[in-house]
């Protein structure tokens, strides 16, 4: 599979402003992409002020991505605010080259900036099925918590967009690593670069990691588009001879 990460700074609340330039950066990709990769609320910035840039499964932005996926013929995935049943989610859609959808609803909301508050926590562990691919969708502060993304599924891979802050570069790099080593996956992150509204500094890092916990893609700091191209065989190949999953505990969550 062939994957576009792209790390971009983002202008805070303001659709129409991002997806101009994920548009024109979107249109600058190459057209072999089976897939590309927006950060965590990539229409507005991490923002808790839901009730005013909020939009619907039938609003703009949605219709957006299903046209970028339609018209590059490859799927698209990022997060947004969605509001529905009177609720407000952190929502990352995967978008097919159809335009049909699936999503995922951040489970871990971040309490430190008071996303709990304003947001209400996914109740599901999404797979996406994609050209033959297992694909685990996940959110930024997801990633602290290891027990929501075990490996039971047999997923081959493990994808997280993020507004993950400088401050925390980190316990970024090392988690990703983390989860890519214990569910022998690969590992992609794609992260924002740039200083938020709240004064928040942003380096990226985003990076695609294997099953072994090395990295396909270094760190990057840049604002740009990284491209790597993943090889499912080769993971497969290495479970078989390393099948550390078969070993794992068994368990149940309580949502």
């Amino acid at each position: 599979m062939k994957i576009a990460l792209i790390q971009s700074d983002l202008y805070w609340e303001d659709a129409s402003k991002n997806k101009k330039n994920f548009e024109t950066i979107i249109n600058q990709i190459d057209s072999d992409i089976n897939l590309i990769v927006l950060p965590e609320m990539f229409s507005t910035g991490f923002t808790m002020n839901a009730s005013e840039v909020a939009e619907t499964m039938q609003g703009e932005t949605v219709h957006w991505m299903q046209s970028m996926a339609k018209q590059k013929n490859c799927a698209l995935t990022g997060s947004l605010i969605i509001t529905e049943n009177g609720n407000y989610y952190n929502r990352m859609l995967f978008i097919f080259p159809s335009g049909e959808m699936q999503h995922y609803d951040k489970r871990h909301l971040f309490s430190l900036a008071g996303e709990n508050k304003f947001y209400t926590a996914g109740t599901q562990k999404v797979i996406v099925d994609y050209l033959g691919w297992k694909i685990c969708l996940q959110i930024c502060y997801d990633l602290r918590f290891p027990v929501f993304v075990r490996n039971v599924e047999n997923y081959d891979l493990l994808l997280y967009v993020a507004n993950w802050p400088k401050v925390r570069t980190n316990a970024w790099d090392s988690l990703l690593k983390a989860r890519a080593i214990e569910n022998l996956s690969y590992v992609v992150g794609v992260n924002r670069i740039g200083l938020d509204a709240n004064n928040y500094e942003h380096i990226g890092h985003s990076q695609v990691v294997d099953f072994l916990g090395n990295y396909i893609l270094q760190p990057q700091e840049t604002e740009n588009v990284f491209v790597v191209e993943l090889d499912k065989n080769v993971m497969l190949e290495t479970r078989k001879k390393l099948d550390f999953l078969s070993d794992k505990d068994v368990f149940s969550i309580d949502f």
